[in-house]
């Protein structure tokens, strides 16, 4: 993961409504292997990270001045150091608006990964810890509380640049505790959700729903098929990328790879060639299975409330819309 830049700003304020004091850096941090572990570990909790929003920079102006000011600092007009300054200084304005913020260390990181270029933007805390010395004295430490990662983003900008039709290069931790929270930092980065995660990912289980039911798939084809979507699901949220429907349906079907891409495109559910997955709405997509004394039960978790209800007073399940295998089996049954 080549570092193009990195450099940590200070904002050192209060809750109590005291002004926020600014201690900038004036020169970007050297390479080191401390700043390539800072920057791994806080990828790692941001991919980790539920209740993540993606979207697209507003239309520049005063009150979304940050798009202007990078993309001086891309073209060259300003150096990066320049660029941070001026974008901390207005993070320190909107911080001081703000009653809801407490201050902290400023990272910003322009770095490669692959092919792509990210911009990363995190507002850090400490933890207090001890720490054993060299002398075997145990003593107070402070380190950074990466866990507690609640203000960040991260910009895609090959993807800003390259594709103007896109409205889901910027990725920022929505508030936990309600919008609120995170609304300043939000403006600060001068964006707006452009796509909903977890809608996307709910479209596209259900378009996965519907071409297994229309493939007519034998039970343990449509379990491979489902495993497949989910493994490669989350191993991309984990990784921080969006989820590629060609490769996704490459996966899903190796002799036909084009078949469930085909069946997104065919039945129009207005899915993006890449969508940014939803970890919560994905490990709904599980299932449950059981076994007894000649009867066999297998269905996915999404499924529970909808087609397949459960009494557990009665410890019983009513199914509705069941596979056509299984009803023609049951007419000939009667015949």
């Amino acid at each position: 993961m080549p570092i193009r830049h990195c450099i940590v700003h200070l904002i050192d304020k209060k809750p109590d409504g005291t002004p926020a004091v600014l201690h900038a850096r004036d020169s970007e941090l050297a390479e080191s292997q401390a700043i390539e572990n800072l920057l791994a570990d806080l990828n790692d909790s941001y991919n980790a990270k539920q209740g993540k929003a993606w979207g697209l920079f507003h239309a520049e102006s005063g009150a979304h001045p940050f798009s202007g000011w990078l993309k001086e600092y891309l073209e060259g007009g300003q150096n990066f150091t320049a660029f941070s300054r001026v974008a901390v200084e207005h993070l320190q304005k909107l911080m001081e608006e703000s009653n809801l913020s407490t201050g902290g260390h400023v990272l910003f990181a322009h770095y490669q990964q692959g092919m792509t270029d990210y911009l990363a933007i995190a507002l850090l805390h400490h933890s207090e810890g001890v720490a054993v010395n060299a002398e075997l004295d145990v003593t107070p430490s402070r380190h950074l509380d990466l866990g507690q990662l609640h203000l960040a983003a991260r910009i895609n900008i090959s993807e800003w640049q390259n594709n103007k039709q896109s409205k889901q290069y910027i990725s920022f931790i929505k508030g936990k505790n309600g919008k609120k929270v995170s609304e300043y930092f939000r403006d600060f980065i001068g964006c707006q959700e452009g796509v909903d995660g977890p809608g996307e990912t709910r479209t596209l289980l259900k378009a996965f729903s519907d071409f297994v039911e229309s493939e007519d798939l034998p039970e343990e084809a449509a379990r491979e098929k489902t495993q497949a979507l989910v493994d490669y699901a989350t191993g991309q949220t984990k990784m921080g990328e969006p989820v590629a429907l060609e490769e996704l349906s490459g996966l899903i079907d190796e002799d036909r790879p084009r078949a469930f891409y085909d069946h997104i495109r065919n039945k129009d559910y207005g899915l993006s060639p890449e969508i940014p997955a939803d970890k919560r709405t994905l490990n709904q997509f599980r299932r449950f299975t059981g076994r007894a004394e000649g009867l066999s039960i297998s269905f996915e978790a999404h499924l529970l409330g909808s087609k397949i209800e459960y009494d557990e007073e009665a410890g019983t399940l009513i199914i509705k819309g069941l596979p056509t295998q299984l009803t023609d089996q049951l007419k000939r049954r009667k015949d």
